[in-house]
């Protein structure tokens, strides 16, 4: 960890706690900062602020109070969810104090490189694949941001001999000043959480932010299946290394059933070991870091062939008397259901969908349901989804929760189908999180394996 001087001795304020700020404010008063947390739950429901306090860290639970920022704190470090017309934010800018997100702290005390990756789909997979495969090949890769380990907690051990993978939210590199990636790994830009930035060019916006610091001698690895990608390519100072599925690139691409980089074969593509044309995508990023990395062609290929998925994310779990069963509860919008569904033959295919009914219709789903030998269908969507489902001809049935949808639709299937819960809704409706849905799936599974 970089002895940074920049906060010592500065009042600094980390608004919302979770993981992420809880490792913030660890971090500060290590640096020698003057540390308060705000955080909404209440200190008595609040283990995380009960043990900040302990190691002598200020916290105020159960409130906002405004009037916190008449203090004089020099930062703010947010947490990505909260926005930025909440009240303390907004305060806090008006008041021009710096607001970031604990990714900038990470960045800034790191001995090691950082490869960033962001996208609307497939960063979670994408940063794994790209770990694991560096870690194959005898390299130190660790994983580090959204995917579930807080970037700055990892870059606090984290040496110079070890390179930080790095998954990041829009969120996250909204709130970043100067972090700067040696790689860098855009998936796709499709619009999400536009309920957060307001307009789609916002959200680009806040995805751009990762390449803001980099320079020629930097690497930013684009889709080139996008047209937005295309043009945002002409936009950067880093040196620009194109994938795509469609076209023959000066990069990663698919040619003749092969992965390829620069002019060379690197393995088939049907030897991925997880189905979907977004996950060759997914691969092409992670082969084009891995080639710029020095990885040989056969580390690459058989560490690809070998991954099996990552959690809820188009997960295979196993069989069940030869039916496959997949989870895919991360799928929370449309598009990830439809590139879930096409790594598989739909007349094979049992699909539980819905959820939070968010007032949109399904009939972008149309074309990719045609054929499904099923649908079981859940949530407080389901009317709506059930209309999709009449439009494209696909019978199906009600169930009441995930393990009574795994249920039906095992009953339903015959030896070489494929159950697949990728559910196109957000979980809020019926389950805390994306994760608790697909945990539910998993237990359906393991009481059918026992049966």
């Amino acid at each position: 960890m970089k002895a940074v001087k920049d906060f010592e001795n500065k009042k600094v304020l980390v608004l919302g706690l979770a993981r992420s700020g809880e490792a913030a404010a660890r971090l500060l008063a290590k640096l020698g900062a003057i540390v308060t947390v705000n955080d909404g739950k209440p200190f008595e429901e609040n283990p995380s602020a009960q043990a900040l306090l302990e190691e002598g860290i200020k916290v105020i639970c159960g409130h906002h109070p405004l009037e916190l920022l008449d203090e004089d704190f020099a930062y703010m470090i947010k947490n990505p969810g909260i926005r930025y017309d909440n009240p303390m934010v907004a305060k806090a800018l008006r008041k021009g104090i710096p607001v970031y997100t604990e990714v900038e702290l990470a960045y800034r005390i790191s001995e090691s490189p950082i490869i960033g990756i962001t996208g609307s789909n497939g960063k979670t997979t994408t940063t794994t694949m790209i770990a694991n495969v560096l870690n194959a090949a005898g390299q130190s890769a660790l994983l580090s941001g959204n995917i579930g380990f807080p970037a700055s907690e990892v870059a606090m051990t984290a040496i110079d001999k070890d390179t930080l993978v790095m998954e990041l939210s829009s969120f996250q590199l909204m709130g970043v000043e100067t972090f700067h990636p040696h790689m860098a790994v855009i998936t796709n830009l499709m619009p999400t959480h536009i309920d957060y930035h307001g307009t789609f060019e916002d959200y680009v916006a806040a995805k751009w932010h990762l390449q803001g610091q980099m320079t020629a001698d930097d690497y930013l690895i684009l889709n080139f299946n996008q047209d937005l990608a295309k043009e945002l390519a002409s936009k950067t100072q880093a040196t620009v290394l194109p994938f795509s599925t469609q076209e023959e690139v000066d990069g990663a691409y698919l040619k003749d059933g092969y992965l390829c980089f620069k002019g060379e074969q690197v393995m088939a593509a049907d030897t991925i070991g997880v189905p979907g044309s977004h996950n060759i995508e997914n691969a092409l990023a992670a082969i084009a870091v891995a080639k710029l990395s020095g990885v040989d062609n056969a580390v690459i290929a058989q560490t690809l062939s070998s991954f099996s998925g990552v959690k809820h994310r188009l997960q295979f779990l196993g069989q069940v008397k030869g039916v496959s069963f997949y989870n895919d509860s991360k799928s929370t919008n449309i598009l990830a259901t439809q590139k879930a569904l096409s790594g598989f033959d739909n007349n094979k295919v049992i699909l539980i969908a819905g959820g939070l009914d968010r007032g949109n219709e399904f009939d972008e789903l149309i074309p990719d349901i045609v054929g499904l030998k099923k649908m079981i269908i859940i949530g407080q969507s389901a009317p709506r989804v059930k209309r999709a489902a009449d439009k494209a001809g696909v019978p199906y049935l009600d169930a009441e929760d995930v393990k009574d949808a795994a249920s039906i639709a095992f009953k339903e299937a015959a030896p070489d189908d494929v159950i697949l819960l990728s559910p196109a809704n957000a979980s809020w409706d019926m389950y805390k999180s994306f994760e608790v849905r697909g945990d539910d799936f998993i237990a359906a599974f393991e009481s059918l394996k026992g049966e």
